[in-house]
C-alpha cells in the first residue's frame, strides 16, 4: 500500500476513526510510541484488568521461584517474553525489536536471590525492575506485560476484529501459558501484517501511556534526587541502581507513594487536541503574519497551522502526518489526514474522488496562482485519490478558480481553496462547540460544486 503511514484498517479499506474503537489501531510499517503500563491494570475498576495484573505478576514471580530452585529454563522463558512485536507499540521503525540477552535475563532473575524481600514475597509491580536493572525501560515492561497476558490479547483481538470486520487468518503464535507456566505454540485466527506476514494483536486504549507511572526517571526526579542525592553529587545511574538493590525499603516506600497517587495515573490519549486558548493564540499569530518568506513567515504559518488543523478536524479526521516535499525547487508543506468516512461529506469524497487520504497544502502567499494549483494536481494520484485542500491567506483570483473548474471538468479532480476567513470561522465553531469545524470545509465543497458545469 502506497498511502502515507497506512494503518491496518486502511490496508483493508475499512474506514473507521480511532475515536470509534476500543483498541489502538496499529500501523502497518512502524510502531506507535506508546506502551502498556501494567499499573493501569492494577488500579483499574475492572476486575478483569485486576485479575490480568495478578496473573502477569504471578507468572513473572513463578520464573523467579524456579530460578531460585536452579531451573535454567526460567531465563529462557524470560528472554522469550521480553519482546512482543505483535502489539506494535514502541519506537521501532521496522516493526521488529530485540529480545534481552541471557546476561540481562539472569541479572533480572538474580533479584529474587539477592534481595531478601523479593526472595520472600516476589514483586507486586513488574515496573520495579527498572529501578534495579540497567537498560530496562517502559518498552521492555510493556513487552513483558503483553507476553504474560497474551492469551487474553488473542481473544480480545479476535473479538474486536469481528466487531469492525477486519479479516483474520489462521497463524502460529507463541505465548506464556499461566496455567502451565511455560511458553506454548498454538494456531489461532488473527489479523496479519501484509508486509511481514506476522500476527497482529490489539491493545485496549485504556492501558497505554507514553511512559510507565512507576519509572526510573520519575523515581530519580521525585524521590531519589531530593532525598538521597547529596548536594553537588552528580547522578550515576549504575550507582543508583546498586543503591536500590541494597536499600529495597527505599524502593518499597516509593512504590507505596505511587500507589497512594494512583488517581494521577491515567491513560494517555493517542491524540490530544489543543485547548481553545491555545488555538486562539495560534490563529492570532497566523493572522498577523506577513505573506511570503520574510522573517520565516512561511515557516511560522506552517508551524502554527499544522497543529491547529489537526486539533480542529479531530475526531472527524485522524491526523496521519505532516511532510515536506520539493516540487521544481519549491519546498511544500503538506498535512495528510486519514479519510475515515465518518460523515456523509467524507463518504462522498471517498467514493466520488477515491479519496483515501486528504492532502492539505499550506501556502502563505499574497496571491495564489495556477502554479500552486498545478503542484497539488501533480500530487493527486491513485494513492490519495483526486481530492485536496489548499489553505492560503486570501481568496484566489478568477483565473485560478477557472483552472480549478477546468481540472474538475477534464480530470474529475476537486481542489478546494480555504482562506484566513475560513480559518477564522473554523476557530469560532471550535471554540463554541456548537458545530464541527469540518462543516466549514463542507460549506466550501458545496460552494465549489455550485460553480461546476451541469
Amino acid at each position: 500500500m502506497s498511502i502515507i503511514r497506512p494503518r491496518l484498517n486502511d490496508f483493508f479499506g475499512i474506514p473507521f476513526r480511532q475515536e470509534d474503537v476500543d483498541f489502538v489501531i496499529p500501523f502497518i510499517d512502524e510502531d506507535i510510541p506508546f506502551y502498556i503500563d501494567p499499573f493501569l491494570l492494577w488500579k483499574s475498576p475492572s476486575q478483569q484488568d485486576n485479575s490480568l495484573h495478578l496473573s502477569l505478576v504471578n507468572s513473572f514471580n513463578y520464573l523467579g521461584l524456579q530460578y531460585l530452585k536452579g531451573d535454567s529454563s526460567s531465563a529462557t522463558n524470560l528472554i522469550n517474553c521480553s519482546e512482543c512485536n505483535e502489539i506494535g507499540l514502541g519506537t521501532s521503525k521496522s516493526k521488529t525489536g530485540k529480545k534481552i540477552g541471557e546476561t540481562t535475563a539472569n541479572e533480572i532473575l538474580s533479584l529474587f536471590k539477592n534481595i531478601p524481600q523479593i526472595s520472600k514475597s516476589g514483586f507486586l509491580h513488574l515496573e520495579e525492575i527498572q529501578l534495579f536493572i540497567n537498560n530496562i525501560g517502559e518498552d521492555r515492561i510493556s513487552d513483558l506485560t503483553a507476553n504474560f497476558i497474551k492469551s487474553f490479547l488473542i481473544d480480545y483481538t479476535i473479538d474486536q476484529c469481528e466487531k469492525v470486520t477486519i479479516p483474520i487468518e489462521k497463524i502460529d503464535i507463541s505465548y506464556f501459558d499461566s496455567k502451565m507456566n511455560k511458553i506454548i505454540d498454538e494456531k489461532v485466527f488473527l489479523p496479519i501484517n501484509p508486509n511481514t506476514k506476522s500476527p497482529i494483536l490489539f491493545v485496549p486504549k485504556r492501558w497505554i501511556r507514553r511512559t510507565t507511572f512507576i519509572s526510573y526517571d520519575n523515581y530519580y526526579k521525585e524521590y531519589y534526587s531530593p532525598q538521597i542525592l547529596k548536594e553537588g553529587e552528580k547522578p550515576d545511574r549504575v550507582k543508583i541502581l546498586n543503591y536500590n538493590r541494597h536499600n529495597y525499603d527505599m524502593v518499597q516506600t516509593y512504590v507505596k507513594i505511587k500507589e497512594r497517587q494512583q488517581s494521577d495515573c491515567k491513560n494517555d490519549p493517542l491524540f490530544k487536541q489543543l485547548p481553545v486558548l491555545s488555538s486562539k493564540r495560534k490563529l492570532d499569530t497566523i493572522l498577523k503574519l506577513p505573506t511570503g518568506k520574510t522573517d520565516n513567515a512561511d515557516k511560522e504559518y506552517e508551524n502554527n497551522l499544522c497543529p491547529l488543523l489537526a486539533s480542529m478536524l479531530y475526531p472527524h479526521l485522524d491526523f496521519a502526518q505532516e511532510q515536506s516535499r520539493t516540487d521544481s525547487g519549491v519546498s511544500i508543506r503538506d498535512l495528510i489526514f486519514y479519510n475515515n468516512s465518518s460523515e456523509e461529506f467524507l463518504k462522498e469524497i471517498y467514493t466520488t474522488y477515491s479519496c483515501k487520504q486528504i492532502i492539505f497544502e499550506l501556502k502563505n502567499v499574497r496571491e495564489l496562482d495556477n502554479n500552486h494549483v498545478d503542484q497539488v494536481n501533480r500530487y493527486l494520484n491513485d494513492s490519495f485519490g483526486k481530492f485536496a485542500i489548499i489553505f492560503t491567506r486570501f481568496a484566489p483570483p478568477k483565473k485560478v478558480m477557472k483552472n480549478l473548474i477546468d481540472l474538475w471538468s477534464g480530470q474529475r479532480k476537486c481542489i478546494l481553496i480555504l482562506t484566513d476567513e475560513d480559518l477564522k470561522q473554523m476557530c469560532q465553531v471550535y471554540e463554541s462547540k456548537n458545530r464541527a469545524p469540518l462543516d466549514v470545509v463542507k460549506k466550501k465543497y458545496i460552494e465549489f460544486n455550485r460553480l461546476l458545469p451541469s
